[in-house]
């Protein structure tokens, strides 16, 4: 064996797999590194999970959702933002459009024990799910950092709770208190959500497995400044 036929069968051997191995890989491994992670920063955490990134989008999102964002406090206003970019109209009920296998129930009427049980059924698919779009290997940690037992209710309040950490990932104390600025924020922000855009106009993970941003950088930052004037 001459060494270029031998340097060729080094590389083959070191290669990544193929998509579909590489995303069982990356669903596999991503929860053992996020079990390390406490903040957003200290790794890009979600550039894995290549089958659950992908996303067509939600469907064209109508005048009236536009303005017609709820919530009595900023933070919650924001919170109906994402869910405006990410969820649709069915909001905590919300199921990845690309999931051709759909949970038995309405998701807020499942356990998260069942939510797993479904995910773990159903390999292959985007999984998707709740108001914040949660994927499964965040999910799973999300529900460990809360301290949630798998009995608990994906319930509105709990799809809440685990967005808040997700917000506190993406540094909304600091943001609040003048320390980050709105636009650095808003890239955090767009970096968990990939309906959200960058300062580009673009969804961070844009063109990458079919994700796109789903508001303007105008929408999206005219909103920010609404909900938070003094930050």
């Amino acid at each position: 064996m001459n060494r270029r036929v031998l340097l060729l069968g080094l590389l083959a051997s070191t290669a990544r797999p193929a998509f579909g191995q590489s995303a069982r890989y990356e669903l596999e491994n991503s929860l053992t590194e996020r079990a390390k992670w406490r903040s957003f920063g200290n790794k890009d955490w979600i550039t894995g999970d290549p089958i659950e990134r992908a996303r067509s989008g939600r469907a064209r999102i109508t005048t009236y959702e536009l303005t017609h964002l709820g919530g009595n406090t900023p933070v919650a206003r924001l919170k109906s933002l994402i869910a405006l970019a990410e969820a649709g109209p069915k909001g905590y009920d919300a199921v990845h459009v690309g999931a051709s296998v759909k949970p038995p129930k309405r998701p807020t009427q499942m356990s998260l024990g069942q939510i797993l049980a479904w995910i773990k059924r159903t390999p292959g698919q985007p999984h998707a799910i709740g108001r914040y779009q949660f994927i499964p290997s965040t999910l799973r940690v999300l529900i460990a950092r809360a301290g949630l037992s798998t009995k608990a209710r994906f319930s509105p309040q709990v799809q809440d709770q685990l967005a808040d950490l997700l917000l506190a990932d993406a540094g909304l104390a600091k943001f609040q208190a003048g320390r980050m600025s709105r636009k650095r924020f808003m890239n955090n922000l767009a970096r968990i959500w990939a309906g959200l855009p960058t300062s580009s106009g673009k969804s961070y993970y844009d063109g990458y497995a079919g994700n796109r941003a789903t508001l303007t950088r105008a929408y999206f930052d005219a909103r920010m400044r609404e909900f938070f004037p003094k930050a």
